[in-house]
């Protein structure tokens, strides 16, 4: 599997703009009709020119501003070759004048439906070994980690090493503890940084570490290293859970060994994702114990 055969969908989170402002932001980028939709989540909604619904929704937990000013955008299904309209769209927003509030997330969504119980192990190991380094890259902030976006459990990871689930229903139990045949949408194991509920509520791998932004380079950086990630696990015949310490000396280095050795991610392509992935991370990118101390003569 590559990249571009990767269905993925995207939830980001902004306030001071209304959910029909929104809406219209989004039209200016693909065309099509805006209308109201209504229902629970009282959502406006753009059907592009393709026919794809792309919706502005309430999300009760942006409660530092009203009700009308919160919006979650929710986009259909996506491919790799639509991340440069995404990104227009991010401007566009941006351009609409909403904001991001250190309550705002952005939450991606692969398409579990390739993968296998092994693969899915795949991707909480790899996730979980390098989750240290992954969490301070994303800055991801510590009351998110608290209660929205808890890290993998350690127990998750020592149950699949014991385990070795050879199917889905066999990784259910592990996930719930039980059986769980009837996932509900707000179940309180969705709150991960990887959360597996969904691959049996919805059908997809959701990570849910991102900050929101509107920077339309950050958002790019998100994806590709969602989409790389997910390459990874499933290309890989096995994968290693062993957890890698944070070391600020070596942060950048070891980062970025991972991004190119292990993701791929390099080459012009992911210049951007390198940048922004790299740039809050200590140390240097190019030395392991860091630059050597040069003496004068």
């Amino acid at each position: 599997m590559n990249m571009q055969e990767i269905r993925w969908g995207l939830e980001l989170e902004m306030v001071k703009i209304s959910r029909e402002k929104a809406a219209h932001a989004v039209q200016s980028v693909v065309g099509g009709n805006v209308r109201y939709s209504g229902g629970m989540y009282d959502a406006w909604e753009c059907e592009d020119l393709r026919g794809r619904k792309w919706k502005l929704v309430n999300d009760n937990s942006l409660s530092n501003v009203p009700q009308h000013l919160r919006a979650e955008l929710v986009s259909p299904i996506l491919t790799y070759e639509d991340i440069p309209q995404l990104q227009e769209i991010v401007r566009a927003l941006k351009r609409a004048k909403a904001t991001v509030s250190e309550q705002c997330g952005c939450h991606l969504h692969i398409d579990a439906a390739p993968f296998d119980a092994q693969r899915l192990s795949n991707f909480a190991k790899i996730f979980y070994k390098q989750e240290n380094l992954i969490l301070h890259a994303f800055g991801v902030q510590q009351q998110r980690l608290a209660r929205y976006t808890r890290p993998i459990s350690y127990d998750f990871i020592q149950q699949i090493e014991s385990r070795k689930p050879k199917t889905k229903d066999e990784l259910n139990r592990i996930w719930y503890g039980y059986q769980n045949t009837n996932p509900q949408h707000y179940d309180q194991t969705r709150y991960r940084t990887v959360n597996f509920h969904n691959v049996w509520f919805r059908g997809t791998i959701e990570l849910r570490l991102f900050e929101a932004s509107l920077h339309a380079g950050v958002i790019k950086s998100c994806i590709q290293f969602s989409l790389a990630l997910a390459m990874k696990a499933f290309n890989s015949k096995t994968a290693c859970s062993r957890k890698r310490d944070f070391n600020p000396t070596s942060a950048k280095y070891d980062f970025r060994v991972f991004l190119i050795s292990s993701l791929k991610m390099n080459g012009d392509e992911f210049k951007t994702a390198r940048y922004h992935l790299l740039k809050n991370m200590p140390g240097d990118a190019a030395w392991k114990n860091g630059r050597p101390v040069r003496l004068e003569a």
